[in-house]
């Protein structure tokens, strides 16, 4: 089997004269095609799958078709990798990815079938960057939120486990960075796992919109140079070969034009993003000191924290999911940006759009599993100072309040109480 790496000196492109022009003309500056697997693979997927539908449709014959669906499948199984090395951001609406696809496919299957296959007559029939290249895309953005979604949600099973750990630890809670009322460390926890759970799922029902695919909508939504019935085919083969619900849009026209959904998912990322990076300032705050701090919450001490001040220990992990949560953001708004350019009939602002949810969504993934694993699962409320904070809680004066009156209540705190009697 090929690894998509040039094995020896006879290694010869299958991409041909388009590719090679794209080249040129989007030297890459950042990933490559080839270096977006799941982008790879949603092409080929279409590909194969607009083969057998245009076989049974008349379109293709049986010859052009095998050759055709072997050479997709043999992509899908991890061949040929090295053969789209054109930028995955570029000008065009997605054309260089959706040519570069056509050359590779039709220089195989010529192989394999030993005739003639075209690139744009055969490989591309019934279809057109405008379909396929969203289409793709769609594939493989549903593919690449499994693993987000997968560490959300096993990062708010930690806090979980953590919330059950110290159910019954009693912390100083705060507000406005003031002294307040008292509550348990498993509260905290506990809320902290249903937002985090709670953005997980908004992150994976925004992407279902995914499902529903414009391909067979050829230029600009018309299906013209497609036959009849061609998106429902190619549609279901697209349902069978990824185990999707992937269905034909309704309004080809609208899903071409308008890709407001790309921008709801970039904004549910960003939402998982802040989440986790709300938490980790907490947890950044709470183990601050340890002696002139908060003091309250000790974490894994993972690595050194200064070149010059010893068993300094510092909060890497949270500054490194906050950061990630910044980039998140960032990206997030090149999608916004990307999506408001749509103009008339098309977006052609794809590629940009595709590369920051594949960020967005690598982002994620990172930063919850390390969140999890090198931060969450290790933390412990031992810090020095956190039976000491618990003198200050205010409990005692808001039940005070609650029976003798706001004033009185006050005013016998300002006259020297100290103790809301609430330490543990």
């Amino acid at each position: 089997m090929s690894t998509g790496i040039h094995p020896d000196s006879t290694w010869a492109p299958l991409y041909g004269a388009q590719t090679e022009l794209a080249m040129d003309n989007f030297p890459p500056r950042g990933r490559t095609f080839g270096d977006f697997p799941p982008l790879v693979r949603g092409y080929a997927q279409v590909k194969l799958a607009a083969a057998r539908a245009n076989q049974a449709l008349g379109v293709l014959d049986e010859q052009r078709c095998d050759a055709i669906t072997t050479a997709c499948q043999e992509i899908l199984d991890g061949e040929h990798a090295g053969q789209f090395p054109t930028a995955l951001v570029h000008g065009g609406g997605g054309t260089t990815a959706n040519m570069n696809v056509n050359e590779v496919i039709a220089a195989r299957a010529a192989e394999l079938a030993g005739a003639t296959v075209h690139p744009n007559d055969h490989v591309n029939a019934s279809q057109s960057t405008n379909d396929t290249y969203p289409t793709a895309m769609a594939l493989a953005l549903l593919s690449q939120v499994e693993a987000p979604v997968a560490a959300l949600n096993r990062l708010a099973d930690a806090l979980e486990s953590k919330a059950a750990e110290f159910d019954t630890t009693h912390r100083l809670g705060r507000t406005c960075l003031q002294d307040a009322v008292t509550l348990t460390a498993g509260d905290t926890h506990r809320a902290q796992a249903a937002a985090v759970h709670r953005t997980a799922g908004v992150l994976e029902a925004a992407t279902h919109a995914l499902t529903t695919v414009p391909v067979g909508a050829t230029a600009v939504g018309t299906g013209i140079g497609a036959p009849a019935h061609f998106a429902e085919r190619c549609a279901e083969e697209l349902a069978r070969l990824t185990g999707l619900p992937i269905s034909a849009s309704e309004n080809p026209y609208d899903s071409l034009a308008h890709f407001d959904p790309y921008a709801h998912i970039a904004s549910a990322g960003a939402r998982a993003a802040i989440t986790m990076a709300k938490i980790a300032a907490d947890v950044r705050l709470l183990s601050s000191g340890p002696r002139g701090g908060f003091g309250e919450l000790t974490i894994p001490a993972v690595q050194a924290g200064s070149s010059i001040m010893p068993a300094k220990v510092n909060p890497v992990i949270p500054e490194y999911v906050m950061q990630l949560s910044y980039r998140v953001r960032g990206s997030a708004h090149t999608v916004e940006c990307a999506v408001a350019a749509g103009e008339l009939e098309l977006n052609v602002m794809e590629p940009v759009i595709l590369d920051a949810l594949s960020n967005i969504f690598e982002d994620l993934a990172a930063a919850a599993t390390t969140f999890t694993e090198r931060c969450v699962l290790g933390l412990n409320w031992n810090g020095p100072h956190r039976e000491r904070n618990l003198a200050g809680a205010l409990d005692r004066w808001v039940e005070m309040s609650a029976t003798r009156g706001y004033e009185s209540a006050t005013a016998e705190l300002r006259a020297g109480g100290s103790d809301g009697g609430t330490a543990r």
